[in-house]
């Protein structure tokens, strides 16, 4: 059975830098490509990131591209999502998903997600 579990999240002000970290277990994580949603309340949820399963090929969404960034250690079966220069509109549940195929940037092609981890950043 496959378990994805975020964690790093908490409350920070804008400008502020957080790192949040996913661990995914029960699959061969080298093997696949990982993204990062976040939802925010009333809202889609969006895309975030992605990084391919050699960490060579990574994704980013328009509002967070020169923020955030992402990256894996595969030793480690740990995906990273770095968030600097933190904005208010960051707010949201940060999701990390398993990409199982398609395009990174819908959430339809992830299969396995985790709980969640809550970003708030105050102005």
């Amino acid at each position: 059975q496959v378990h994805v579990v975020e964690s790093g999240g908490g409350l920070v002000r804008a400008g502020d830098s957080l790192r949040l970290s996913c661990a995914p277990s029960g699959r061969t994580f080298s093997s696949y490509a990982m993204g990062w949603f976040r939802q925010a309340p009333g809202k889609e949820r969006e895309f975030v990131a992605a990084i391919s399963w050699s960490g060579s090929v990574l994704y980013y969404g328009n509002s967070v591209k020169g923020r955030f960034t992402i990256s894996r250690d595969n030793a480690k079966n740990t995906v990273y999502l770095q968030m600097n220069s933190l904005k208010p509109e960051d707010t949201a549940v940060y999701y990390c998903a398993s990409h199982t195929g398609g395009s990174y940037f819908y959430k339809e092609s992830y299969d396995y997600w985790g709980q969640g981890t809550q970003v708030t950043v105050s102005s």
